[in-house]
């Protein structure tokens, strides 16, 4: 996790002691038992000393719960409390499930709903069956944007600009691994505008394959976007494009119509915008 950049730092309006104790709640992750100052530390880039007072200031304000005998913490309710109420006001969450849970049958695959966080996306929604056990994520799992199919879907979802910033940001954050991933990320937007999802082979996981279509709401929020996964031996790259792809892609668009927030969307629009030599390689050499 990185440190707070040196341009936000510097923002009057922004309060580093706040980003700082939300970085220390924000290491905590769904596979976590029990986490150390130390272990906090490493994950935020934060010194240990205000790793200290941060998990103090933080047990005193209920959010998280010491644990003496290990000389750790764990989230409190108070923590968990704030991932509920966000979850209770995400009505595409809750409208989604039966959707979700239809291409679930039809595919065998785990079909997941999420948004950004960082320079990952989260899971706030998943259908998941008794043919999916090597998809082993839920809500609150992460994947990365720039290898995964959800990511990726996102990724192209959003306008120039923001797309120009996610790249800076992911390009800081992968170093040296970024030039792989950006390649990756320039042929899921030829993808994209010719089939209007995108796809992961053994890109973020060696075992999984996947498709994603981003959904785009006329309410100001998201974009999110959905993914459905499986092992890839089920789910191969012929499958994803003829079969697993458009599925998804029609969930989503009855998605969007279920939530009274349909934007006018047609593969001709995608093609004017995203066609060869056209937006994709411009894009391509801003997130160069």
């Amino acid at each position: 996790m990185k440190r707070t950049g040196k341009k936000t730092a510097t923002d009057r309006n922004f309060v580093v002691a706040l980003s700082r104790g939300l970085d220390v709640l924000r290491a905590f992750q769904p596979s976590d038992g029990l986490l150390g100052n130390q272990e906090i530390a490493a994950r935020t880039n934060l010194p240990k000393p205000t790793v200290s007072r941060l998990t103090y200031t933080l047990t005193k304000l209920g959010y998280l719960t010491p644990v003496p005998r290990f000389e750790k913490y764990q989230l409190a309710p108070a923590a968990m409390a704030l991932g509920y109420a966000a979850l209770a006001n995400l009505g595409v969450r809750h409208l989604s499930e039966p959707f979700r849970e239809e291409v679930m049958r039809a595919t065998g695959g785990a079909v997941a709903v999420g948004g950004r966080d960082r320079h990952s996306m989260i899971y706030f929604g998943q259908s998941r069956g008794s043919e999916t056990v090597g998809v082993q994520l839920d809500v609150g799992s992460r994947v990365p944007i720039a290898t995964s199919a959800m990511g990726r879907a996102y990724f192209w979802a959003l306008d120039e600009d923001d797309r120009a910033d996610l790249s800076r940001i992911l390009r800081e954050h992968y170093g040296s691994r970024w030039p792989k991933m950006r390649d990756g990320l320039e042929r899921s937007g030829e993808t994209v505008a010719k089939y209007g999802f995108a796809i992961s082979v053994g890109d973020w996981h060696d075992d999984i394959g996947a498709a994603g279509v981003a959904l785009k709401l006329n309410d100001g929020t998201g974009p999110y976007a959905f993914n459905c996964g499986a092992p890839a031996f089920r789910f191969t790259e012929e499958r994803l494009i003829n079969d697993i792809g458009p599925r998804l892609v029609a969930m989503v668009r009855n998605i969007e119509a279920a939530l009274g927030g349909l934007v006018p969307h047609s593969k001709k629009d995608d093609s004017k915008k995203l066609k060869s030599g056209g937006k994709v390689a411009r894009v391509a050499e801003g997130i160069r």
